[in-house]
């Protein structure tokens, strides 16, 4: 028994080890340096060539900017997205004026402002994000990891996401069952505005939303569930999540698939023997 408490102990620490190591050659960049996220024609271009920037898988952008009511960071999916400032389908929207985003993936990645003019003028960065050489490149992805197409279920249903009752959607959730896989719906107007993923239950109880997870302000937004446990969400507007718009969901792990036993279909044994004795004429006999 003591050998296997010993056993994990070494494990967690080997563990822990390898992660504080990976965290530790992250590096973080201030995008645009004391100019900050801001509209300057070509200023963001230059900046990620400064110095021969290298950006790796973990490191980390920090946009910051003055006014998030007209300003924010909109990552789009890609380089036709980035060219004509077209900021209707985001990856993902950030408007705290001080945002974090760490690089998870290698690639090109691209970023822009959903304020047209300044997007035009210059407000817009591209990076290409690879594999740290001095650090292990992660194994591929297992099909057995990968996540299964879940349920989508549109948030209130027929209501969508807005103020309704200040029980609404507490109700509407305990009456289902999420699983990893599935995905949220949420759809409103411009009155609502936007969805703010947080973190916690205080950050839920109090309507906090300085520091999201995730933003997103489409009107027509789907997040998918990747995670097991509870996740939260709100809205940044002022009273309104006081009111009741606000929604907490437990997530289950990935539901296993069910076993039926295999049962042996019905033969015609006697069509089957005469089948062999019939094959068997054709064999060649052994000669003497």
């Amino acid at each position: 028994m003591a050998t296997r408490i010993l056993s994990f102990v070494f494990v967690m620490m080997m563990m822990s080890f390898t992660l504080l190591s990976g965290y530790c050659s992250a590096k973080i960049y201030k995008v645009g340096d004391s100019e900050g996220w801001t509209a300057k024609d070509d200023v963001y271009y230059a900046w990620a060539e400064t110095n021969y920037k290298e950006f790796h898988v973990g490191d980390s952008l920090v946009f910051e900017y003055d006014d998030p009511s007209i300003n924010d960071v909109t990552h789009v999916s890609g380089a036709l997205e980035y060219e004509l400032c077209d900021y209707s389908s985001p990856k993902a929207v950030y408007n705290t004026g001080h945002d974090v985003v760490t690089l998870t993936k290698p690639g090109f990645h691209y970023f822009i402002t959903s304020n047209q003019a300044q997007c035009v003028l210059g407000q817009k960065l591209e990076v290409l994000v690879t594999h740290d050489p001095s650090t292990p490149v992660p194994p591929p992805i297992t099909p057995s990891k990968i996540l299964p197409v879940g349920k989508t279920y549109k948030v209130g249903d027929a209501q969508g996401w807005k103020v309704y009752d200040s029980d609404f959607y507490n109700k509407w959730s305990e009456e289902k069952q999420f699983n990893v896989g599935d995905s949220l719906l949420f759809e409103y107007t411009d009155e609502v505005s936007d969805v703010y993923e947080i973190n916690g239950d205080l950050e839920f109880m109090t309507c906090d939303p300085t520091s999201p997870v995730a933003v997103h302000k489409t009107g027509h937004d789907l997040v998918r569930l990747t995670e097991p446990g509870v996740h939260y969400f709100i809205t940044s507007r002022s009273g309104f999540c006081e009111a009741g718009l606000k929604l907490r969901v437990m997530v289950g792990p990935v539901p296993k698939a069910v076993a039926y036993p295999n049962f042996p279909k019905k033969v015609d044994l006697s069509a089957v023997e005469r089948l062999n004795n019939w094959l068997k004429t054709f064999k060649p006999q052994p000669h003497h």
